[in-house]
């Protein structure tokens, strides 16, 4: 079955065919990192502006890229939450008015789940290998979560962030160092510059639970660039621009540390026979690295542009749903908080 996914959770307008929940024939994202990049974070209202804009596009280069027609198409699959209100309701009324007209099944999928799903893309099946149950990390601008997966549909949240995502983290550390937006990605980049001589920045510890917590590493980083007069940023000042790559490398450290150690404590905690990574923090060089070096257990990381959002991750998702069952969710509605597990 091939089906088309639609992603528009937040500011990436994308669209995939993805057959038998395992195979990418198309995958087109539509970023708006530049626009956003200006107001140094993501303006919802510019999101869902441009979500307007660019889905049709979208939606005709996904079908062109996999030379199908929407006669070939088994279903629909659109995230109908978490995420942007505005966002959101773009790709769900577009999902709807094609499913409609061409007599298609519409299925309603959790972004988060999507995340999840992106692990049996591009060849993987931990269905097979390492098998259930799966302990699942999705971090994110917006997540922090640790999702214990016991089979298809059966999830358990059993973690999450206490207040800022590890993304989030990542943001505000390099809108402090002056490093723009999105904040994962350059603060990884500047860290390659380091040559290790930043003190370590401190772990948070939440006793008898398996919750992050990195709104105290984020005010640490704030206090230390204060100290080094590196903020505010002043242009008359000239603080020693040498010192932003150790603290941007000891503040990714830290981060990774936390996600690493907590990941594998809990896949201790609940037995699980392998660990699924996924969202954009997913991508951080640093972060698969340790896994790799730490987890006791198999790990399954998907490729870095199946960490961040896009739309296979969505058709693979939605063709599991569709396995079993037809599904015309004609009422399917906008759930900007909605949880899983």
């Amino acid at each position: 079955m091939k089906i088309l996914g639609i992603e528009t959770s937040c500011d990436e307008t994308a669209v995939a065919v993805v057959e038998d929940g395992h195979y990418i024939h198309s995958n087109v994202v539509f970023s708006q990192a530049d626009i956003h990049a200006a107001f140094g974070g993501i303006v919802p209202e510019v999101a869902s502006r441009q979500h307007i804009i660019t889905i049709v596009p979208s939606v005709q280069q996904a079908l062109e890229k996999a030379n199908i027609n929407f006669s070939d198409l088994d279903g629909i699959g659109v995230t109908n939450g978490p995420g942007l209100a505005g966002s959101l309701i773009t790709g769900i009324n577009t999902a709807k008015g094609l499913a409609l007209a061409n007599n298609l099944p519409l299925i309603g999928i959790n972004h988060l789940e999507g995340h999840i799903y992106a692990s049996w893309l591009d060849g993987h099946n931990p269905e097979s290998k390492p098998g259930f149950p799966l302990m699942c990390l999705i971090a994110s601008g917006g997540h922090t979560d640790l999702i214990v997966m016991k089979n298809h549909g059966n999830f358990t949240l059993v973690g999450k962030t206490r207040d800022d995502a590890a993304g989030e983290a990542f943001d505000k550390a390099a809108r402090i160092l002056g490093l723009g937006f999105p904040g994962g990605p350059a603060i990884q980049k500047m860290s390659e510059k380091s040559n290790g001589g930043e003190t370590s920045f401190p772990r948070p510890k939440i006793k008898n639970s398996l919750d992050f917590s990195f709104s105290g590493l984020k005010t640490a980083m704030l206090r230390r660039a204060q100290e080094k007069k590196l903020y505010p940023h002043d242009s008359h000042t000239k603080p020693d621009q040498k010192q932003i790559p150790n603290l941007s490398a000891a503040f990714q450290e830290a981060v990774v540390d936390s996600l690493v150690t907590r990941t594998i404590e809990a896949a201790k905690v609940y037995r699980t026979k392998g660990i699924l990574l996924g969202g954009g923090v997913a991508a951080n060089t640093l972060l698969r690295k340790e896994f790799s070096k730490r987890s006791p257990v198999e790990v399954i990381v998907p490729k870095p542009n199946l960490c961040t959002d896009n739309g296979a991750m969505i058709g693979a998702a939605s063709w599991f749903h569709l396995r079993d069952t037809l599904t015309y969710e004609w009422d399917l509605d906008v759930l900007p908080k909605l949880r899983l597990g």
